[in-house]
């Protein structure tokens, strides 16, 4: 696949796109091009959604139980070709090759449990609501859909969607970030071995222009996103104007509590793992580490001497615990970050600036950071930096720390380490957070539990994966019916 154009999967079949522009794809950790991604024009959106169409009546009539038989052999694929997709994500996002690992992981999750649509697809019945009348709700799919996806996780945010649409009966159009299209590109080369009926899974890769006309089609029905929050929120506006139904997962700057009686060893290896893990660049990377009381005497030292001691470099060589950044832009904003917290008073304890990486000279490195004594109100504490930077902050008591929790515009993720119960009750019954973690440094939803996320961080009613996907890609039908004539018994 290196240096090669890609191509769009359209109505079962792989085109060369008439894109006027390209995107290089290259491997964040060598500057190595590794393909080029066509900014597809608006016209290819529209055949995919116009072959999408095509297909749906036949789709939607084809029973769950037979459905969910597609997804059975795409799980048995994506099993036999896991280490090839975890190898492409560290490839072409940088991440180290367990995180690749526990990403497919997690998009296999989804999987598993979309095949158990038959009965997430049950309805509700009542018998005799007035005098000979029934009444019933069923669920039923809503049409072509489409999944805009990050960079991030190019391998499984596809999959908190594709599975459920097409579990439910929708036919599906995947964007995948520009960035990272490689390991999409690799999934459909399995969907095609699984033998879907022609235009039931499309692939249209692109930019801006490709997304707006994703929003703008209107055989498209319902669109997913998930990147930063002006992103989304362009998403949300534009494609609900248009009458569509929208999950947007916006951005997010999560907050960590750590009180003083906190676990040592269980807090700073779960918390330095949260901070740096996937170089920071995750919607559930904890951010601000605030300190209760003294908590920061005893933690501050310990989390800086862990984030000394990661190991950076190339996500493929053995042992090494943090990749690089996507690439150089990112790298020398996140950098720019630093230098503002440190203009605004915060002491840089740990400076991961411009670090030099044997073998790896030309990659989008930093390595870990810690700031100390950060405003609250301040850049470091409000920006989603979405790089390797830990901003440690220190409040006098809980109660402190949840209005500071709460005061922010996001509300993607909140966590708390401590050894009471009663602190941990008040956190999790008080913080305004989508995903609360209790002693978690990283409070992933498992599949069957939906991706939540509230405020800033996300716009629209229903998130993705388990029951709120299929909510999401299904509509209600209530049925009222009486029959006027009785029927009379055999015997």
């Amino acid at each position: 696949m290196a240096n090669e154009d890609l191509q769009n999967y359209i109505d079962g079949a792989w085109r060369h796109s008439h894109a006027t522009e390209y995107r290089e794809v290259r491997n964040p950790a060598t500057d190595a091009l590794l393909a080029r991604t066509p900014l597809s024009p608006p016209e290819e959106v529209a055949q995919a959604a116009e072959a999408a169409q095509r297909a749906f009546w036949e789709w939607r009539q084809t029973p769950p139980v037979q459905r969910i038989q597609y997804l059975f052999k795409l799980k048995t694929l994506l099993e036999e070709h896991f280490e090839d997709l975890v190898r492409s994500i560290t490839l072409e996002n940088g991440k180290v090759l367990d995180d690749a690992r526990g990403e497919m992981r997690r998009a296999i999750e989804n999987v598993e449990v979309a095949c158990g649509i038959p009965s997430l697809l049950l309805g509700d019945f009542a018998e005799d609501v007035a005098h000979g009348v029934d009444e019933y709700m069923i669920r039923q799919p809503i049409g072509v859909v489409a999944s805009i996806c990050p960079f991030n996780f190019p391998g499984m945010i596809p999959f908190w969607y594709l599975p459920y649409a097409l579990a439910c009966g929708n036919t599906v159009i995947i964007k995948p970030s520009e960035r990272t299209p490689l390991t999409m590109v690799k999934v459909f080369h399995l969907l095609e071995q699984i033998g879907l009926p022609t235009g039931v899974v499309n692939l249209v890769h692109g930019g801006p222009d490709t997304v707006n006309a994703i929003l703008d089609h209107p055989l498209i029905q319902a669109v997913t996103f998930v990147g930063s929050t002006p992103v989304a929120r362009h998403v949300y506006s534009r494609a609900s104007a248009h009458g569509k139904r929208v999950q947007a997962q916006g951005g997010a700057k999560n907050p960590l509590l750590i009180l003083p009686d906190a676990d040592p060893e269980l807090t700073v290896r779960i918390v330095t793992d949260s901070v740096f893990g996937n170089a920071g660049q995750r919607c559930l990377a904890a951010a601000n580490i605030v300190m209760v009381a003294d908590a920061g005497k005893t933690f501050t030292p310990l989390l800086a001497e862990a984030a000394e001691q990661r190991k950076v470099g190339n996500g493929l060589e053995p042992g090494i615990e943090m990749g690089p950044v996507i690439s150089p832009q990112s790298k020398s904003r996140i950098q720019g970050l630093i230098q503002a917290g440190v203009a605004e008073g915060a002491h840089l304890v740990v400076d991961g600036r411009n670090p030099v990486i044997p073998g790896c000279e030309q990659g989008y490195f930093l390595r870990p950071t810690v700031l100390d004594g950060v405003t609250p109100s301040g850049t470091l504490a409000q920006t989603e930096i979405f790089g390797p930077v830990m901003s440690v902050l220190h409040v006098a008591t809980i109660e402190d720390a949840l209005t500071l929790v709460n005061s922010g515009s996001y509300g993607n993720m909140a966590c708390v380490f401590t050894s009471s119960g009663a602190a941990a009750r008040k956190f999790r019954h008080e913080a305004q957070a989508g995903n609360v973690g209790i002693n978690i440094g990283v409070a992933a939803p498992m599949a069957f539990f939906p991706f939540s996320g509230w405020k800033e961080s996300f716009f629209g009613t229903l998130h993705g994966q388990g029951k709120h996907a299929v909510e999401f890609f299904t509509q209600t039908k209530v049925v009222v019916e009486r029959w006027l004539k009785t029927w009379s018994r055999p015997f």
